[in-house]
């Protein structure tokens, strides 16, 4: 099992000193939030928290993901990003198709395209997209991003994007994975059917139960013996030692995601220093024993 550092919320002068450190320290991955804007208003809840409020304020930082990987990239040689999540149906397909080639590219081959349907109108709204069937839309985008990443001259016809023959140059190296956050039963479902399943927080007995259903529709989409396919979750609620994070990996973690200096005791924005001992001390307490 590897290990993600996210840095969610942090300033945007902590990204590159972070993701050098995490590699320096044996982690495999960072990962980056996604948000467009922070509405005056909410017309709906939060679904993630049990009172209904983001986890996030009005001023925490979403800086774009992919210009911030592409900066961390160029400064990293190893460690692998991907986005936690990116709310895809937001954008444009053929926009989105452009910037993660381009992203692999300079990276070299080391981005994952995370992304989660939306909950919030308001961004819908703000970027000019319908909030109404974005699940189906989203489904259409992957398939025209799979199209534009082999290079070749394609067309596309659905309900919701109808394409002309076109070609986009440079395409990646390869098929740039997508792995689909979420736990409802739709989000389990498109999860099975592409390249990996990202997780919310959840204990460990949770986590297990989902990893099952998650498993099922993988039987059902035919991704069941891929050994590529990747299981990415937050460390657990009730994981906190490298016991606990060595249990998600027998249910089939592939990468544990942390914010090491949470677990001990800081809170999810602390000054720098104190940040990059934290991740120290994890790959000295828990990495090393995993």
């Amino acid at each position: 099992m590897e290990f993600g550092l996210s840095i969610a919320f942090h300033p945007l002068e902590n990204y590159l000193p972070l993701a050098q450190a995490a590699e320096e320290n044996g982690f495999g991955a960072v990962s980056l939030a996604d948000h467009l804007i922070y509405p005056g208003a909410f017309s709906v809840p939060y679904p993630y928290t049990d009172d209904g409020v983001p986890r996030f304020g009005e001023f925490d930082p979403f800086p774009d993901p992919w210009v911030a990987i592409t900066a961390m990239a160029a400064q990293t040689r190893r460690i692998a990003f991907y986005t936690n999540v990116f709310v895809l149906p937001t954008r444009n397909p053929v926009q989105v198709a452009k910037i993660l080639a381009t992203a692999d590219l300079f990276s070299n081959e080391r981005v994952g395209l995370g992304i989660g349907m939306g909950w919030m109108p308001e961004e819908f709204a703000a970027a000019g997209q319908p909030f109404a069937a974005r699940g189906k839309r989203a489904d259409e985008m992957i398939e025209i991003l799979r199209l534009l990443w082999s290079g070749e001259q394609v067309s596309f016809q659905g309900e919701h994007y109808q394409l002309d023959a076109m070609r986009q140059v440079p395409p990646p190296r390869r098929q740039i994975p997508i792995y689909v956050g979420g736990f409802s039963a739709p989000a389990l479902r498109r999860a099975a059917h592409n390249d990996g399943w990202i997780a919310d927080l959840h204990s460990l007995a949770e986590l297990e139960g989902l990893i099952g259903k998650l498993n099922a529709q993988r039987e059902q989409a035919g991704t069941a013996g891929r050994d590529d396919y990747r299981i990415m979750a937050f460390g657990c609620t009730d994981a906190y030692d490298s016991a606990g994070y060595r249990a998600m990996a027998a249910m089939g973690v592939s990468v544990a995601t942390t914010m090491p200096w949470v677990l001990h005791g800081h809170p999810m924005t602390p000054p720098l220093a104190v940040a990059i001992d934290s991740i120290k001390r994890f790959a000295d307490e828990v990495i090393s024993q995993c």
